[in-house]
């Protein structure tokens, strides 16, 4: 299956990269000065980072709901249909799991094992509303694994980069577009109406008046509109259903898509694409 790339994400991976490289080089340099509380400081990391897995997976296997041939088998073919088009080698491991409330899903890498999170406010819709958006919070969640952003070896080889101001951020909404345009790919009936879910909840979602909520973001401030984004991982949620409906205008194959408005322009940075 093919799907666009943010071209951010490339650029601030290499930007990323080229910096964690000197970082490393420097520390290597640093090493061999014999400052042996470096190697403390390394292995105490590394030790943690395995803890905090440790305790994550062991979490979520001892309270979630792994979905399985026999344990939700409709949800289960979306996930093997999903991982099969994407070319994935293994179908990861999928749970629901209770949220108090949280609508929202992850993917998370242990053990060199792929594994998918619902929460069960999330799992839920699928059985009220239907399963579109379900399939794209899904495709969306496998697009992070698929461009490996949860790759242990990967994150450790941009860790040092995380510590530059707004960087990792940055490079994080980028792949939050990748992710989106897999999802899109995968399941675009579902897309408009899954962000809007993750948003504004199960119920109220349906009583969004799309077109309104986009053309409004032309009358927003331009400089905090993009000043409050720099902090977060995740792009503005509007910036996101722009982006989403300039894909449905570019489809013609127009049942299968959730709502086409205007061409929005922005004030301030442009839209990722």
């Amino acid at each position: 299956m093919k799907f666009e790339i943010n071209y951010k994400e490339r650029l601030y991976f290499g930007i990323m990269l080229v910096i964690s490289f000197l970082a490393y080089s420097y520390l290597v340099y640093t090493m061999f000065l014999a400052k042996s509380y470096i190697y403390f400081y390394i292995i105490a990391f590394l030790l943690f980072r395995l803890l905090s897995s440790l305790f994550l997976i062991g979490y979520i296997k001892g309270n979630a709901i792994k979905i399985s041939k026999e344990q939700f088998p409709d949800i289960f073919d979306i996930l093997q249909n999903h991982s099969q088009i994407l070319g994935l080698k293994k179908t990861p491991d999928m749970y629901v799991l209770q949220g108090n409330g949280v609508l929202n899903a992850f993917a998370t890498r242990f053990s060199r094992k792929n594994f998918v999170v619902l929460y069960s406010d999330i799992f839920e819709m699928a059985y009220e509303e239907g399963k579109d958006a379900v399939s794209f919070i899904i495709g969306h969640e496998l697009g992070h694994i698929k461009r490996n952003h949860v790759g242990f070896i990967k994150s450790i080889l941009i860790l040092p980069a995380h510590f530059i101001p707004f960087l990792n951020t940055a490079y994080s909404r980028a792949c939050e577009y990748t992710c989106d345009n897999v999802g899109y790919n995968l399941s675009a009936k579902g897309a408009t109406s899954g962000l809007l879910i993750l948003a504004a909840g199960k119920k109220l979602y349906k009583k969004i008046d799309l077109s309104n909520l986009i053309n409004n973001a032309k009358d927003r401030p331009g400089f905090a509109f993009w000043f409050s984004e720099l902090f977060f991982t995740h792009p503005h949620l509007i910036k996101r259903l722009a982006v989403l409906n300039k894909l449905n205008r570019n489809n013609l194959d127009l049942e299968n898509i959730d709502f086409i408005i205007p061409k929005v322009k922005f004030k301030g940075p442009e839209i990722q694409h």
